[in-house]
């Protein structure tokens, strides 16, 4: 298993349950952005640091032991959350400050050999948790 540096979340739907890789430095709201999908009946897999591994064709991610179950939440700390222990990547979505443009075109993102789509996306606007419920919706 290789960790990288993402918050993962997933939700359960056509095909079981399919996760998403929230990239990006450290501020950019990545855990921020997985509250607002918690909220709205996603589950986490990792926060901060996700281990993924390739199998069958596919990317799977789930959390390192010592930080299972929990995320920060600036201005709380760290909180317990009711964790999805294995999922399936099938989206990269790149979080940052800025805003991505309009109509662009196709990314991809590699790991482990397998190759994503990629989402860029400002987080900080309240919509920014329904554009990745939409880019799931339509993979």
């Amino acid at each position: 298993m290789n960790p990288i540096h993402a918050t993962t979340v997933a939700r359960h739907g056509r095909g079981g349950w399919r996760a998403v890789l929230l990239t990006g430095p450290s501020g950019a709201g990545k855990s921020d952005l997985a509250l607002r999908l918690i909220g709205d009946g996603w589950r986490l897999v990792a926060d901060d640091y996700t281990e993924v591994w390739a199998s069958g064709g596919a990317l799977y991610a789930t959390a390192p032991t010592r930080i299972a179950g929990r995320i920060e939440v600036r201005g709380l700390g760290i909180v317990d959350c009711l964790p999805r222990i294995v999922a399936r990547v099938v989206l990269v979505a790149a979080c940052g400050r800025e805003t991505p443009e309009r109509l662009p075109e196709h990314e991809h993102h590699t790991l482990a050999g397998i190759t994503l789509p990629r989402l860029v996306l400002d987080t900080r606007p309240a919509s920014a948790a329904r554009l990745v419920a939409a880019a799931l919706t339509h993979l």
